[in-house]
């Protein structure tokens, strides 16, 4: 089995370096891997990973705290949990909309990888507007 750390690694700086790619380096920190897409619906979501004992972790910011119309941000969010394989939206201890989710080690390879990416990005794509909607933030999303 490859170690989940050198799959991380090697798979985020292949994407990066891929020319044809619209993914950057976020660098590493605190142990933690992170790619940088560019998107349709805002400037860029990074995505970071952290390999763990028996688990890959990763985490996405999506957007802050809803101020205002929680309950239909939230229904959003749960709605769409249902459709996901990998990612799922939460809250992170500061009340922000993020997407995260964990894989076992044993399925740790570069096609996984490239799964949770494509669907953190699919999913920041379908959601962010319809939820800058709700908050009322933006007219003409």
């Amino acid at each position: 089995m490859p170690d989940p750390e050198e799959v991380l690694r090697a798979h985020t700086l292949a994407a990066a370096d891929d020319p044809s790619s619209d993914i950057v380096w976020a660098g590493r920190h605190e142990h933690r891997w992170g790619l940088r897409m560019a998107q349709r619906c805002r400037d860029f979501t990074t995505v970071w990973f952290d390999a763990g004992q028996r688990t890959v972790r990763f985490e996405a910011y999506v957007i802050g705290r809803p101020p205002s119309a929680a309950a239909e941000v939230y229904r959003q969010c749960l709605a769409r949990n249902r459709e996901t394989l990998f990612a799922r939206f939460a809250l992170d201890p500061d009340g922000d909309l993020v997407l995260c989710g964990r894989v076992p080690n044993d399925l740790v390879t570069p096609i996984v990888i490239d799964t949770v990416i494509g669907e953190v990005y699919q999913l920041v794509e379908v959601a962010f507007r319809p939820m800058v909607r709700a908050m009322g933030r933006e007219k003409n999303a």
